[in-house]
């Protein structure tokens, strides 16, 4: 702790050498069973970490708005999914621009009354677009509910002649609410669908899934063409408390916090708060955990406190830095301008967010 005693709190911290190698590990799963990987970068929203999984094997990246997809073309990406739905006309100009920078980019369509949209907006674009089709796989958000809707989709693209049908996609967010025993017959059954709905209309066409929960499951099964994770990179409660696919040690971003007063026994309040961590919780409402195994919990936020629970609370002493592991790290990320890195616990480089607050 003696080096980060110099940075300013709070401050979000990003392992270099757990970074690396979760960059790593993911593509060599991918590698080994034929699959491309083209993560979402939601979660990281920086260059430097895009450039990293490109240069590891990255086939392209996945992204949620054109303000993302924008601010990573510096990373060198020639391949791009914008996986939303996108219908303002007033957007055709920048979807035109993306595309005649990029080898391949790839737009979705949701559903029907989305493809109606899409297909307008096609129209003031003036470039073909290849289109993924959006499944829902049991999340309840967007996409087809079921085959006869994804083939009505598939028959209005097919009258469009900017749109090419590409493949499809689906996010798996409710696999964080699966348990372990149960995960990997999810996932089987999961593939089993995408890949007969596929069948059914195009076998030539890809099946891109994305969730970091059950990624490495179903690249493993060697069935699909893509799969497109984002929380990978970094890691949180989620991923290692709820779903267990990554270890508490390989988590490479934390927060470091400092205790900033003690009003009451214990409880202890830091410098970080939703501001810092959002809103988001885990299952049993914690917005983060001490890093260091100390039973000390970010048991409730405001704007600009947590407020500390635990037993070891109150051994606590006012000015204390503590590192914490979020509950979610894709929101932390989106909460500032910059990560400072470190590597064998030295800061060693600021990377910059680069498509942070890119809602558009």
């Amino acid at each position: 702790m003696t080096a980060l005693a110099a940075i300013a709190t709070p401050a979000v911290l990003v392992d270099r050498v757990k970074l690396a190698a979760n960059i790593r590990d993911m593509q060599a799963v991918c590698d080994q069973h034929g699959v491309e990987l083209r993560p979402h970068i939601k979660t990281h929203k920086m260059v430097a970490v895009a450039r990293q999984q490109l240069a590891a094997g990255a086939r392209g990246l996945t992204c949620a708005k054109l303000g993302e997809a924008e601010a990573m073309l510096p990373s060198g990406v020639r391949n791009l999914f914008v996986a939303h739905s996108l219908v303002d006309p007033g957007q055709a100009p920048r979807i035109a621009a993306l595309a005649d920078q990029l080898d391949d980019f790839r737009v979705a369509v949701t559903s029907e009354a989305h493809a109606e949209a899409l297909i307008s907006l096609a129209a003031h674009i003036g470039r073909k677009l290849g289109v993924m089709i959006a499944v829902d796989s049991g999340l309840g958000r967007e996409g087809a509910r079921d085959m006869s809707a994804a083939s009505g989709i598939a028959t209005l693209l097919a009258r469009c002649s900017h749109l090419e049908l590409r493949g499809f996609y689906t996010h798996e967010g409710h696999f964080y609410g699966v348990s372990r025993k149960q995960l990997p017959s999810r996932a089987a059954e999961l593939v089993d669908r995408l890949c007969a709905l596929r069948d059914a209309i195009d076998p030539a066409l890809a099946v891109w899934p994305g969730c970091s929960v059950s990624a490495r499951m179903i690249a493993s099964a060697g069935r699909v063409q893509a799969v497109r994770p984002g929380a990978y990179v970094f890691g949180d409660l989620s991923l290692t408390r709820a779903a267990g696919v990554i270890t508490a040690e390989a988590v490479a971003l934390h927060v470091l916090a400092t205790v900033v007063d003690k009003p009451e026994p214990g409880l202890a309040l830091i410098d970080a708060g939703s501001k810092v961590f959002s809103s988001d919780r885990t299952p049993d409402g914690l917005s983060a955990l001490a890093a260091d195994g100390r039973d000390i919990a970010v048991a409730r936020v405001n704007e600009e406190h947590g407020y500390l629970r635990g037993s070891a609370v109150d051994a606590l002493r006012i000015g204390e830095r503590i590192v914490f592991t979020p509950a979610h790290v894709c929101t932390v990320v989106n909460l500032t301008d910059t990560v400072i890195v470190i590597e064998s616990g030295q800061p060693v480089d600021t990377w910059r967010v680069e498509a942070r607050g890119r809602t558009q």
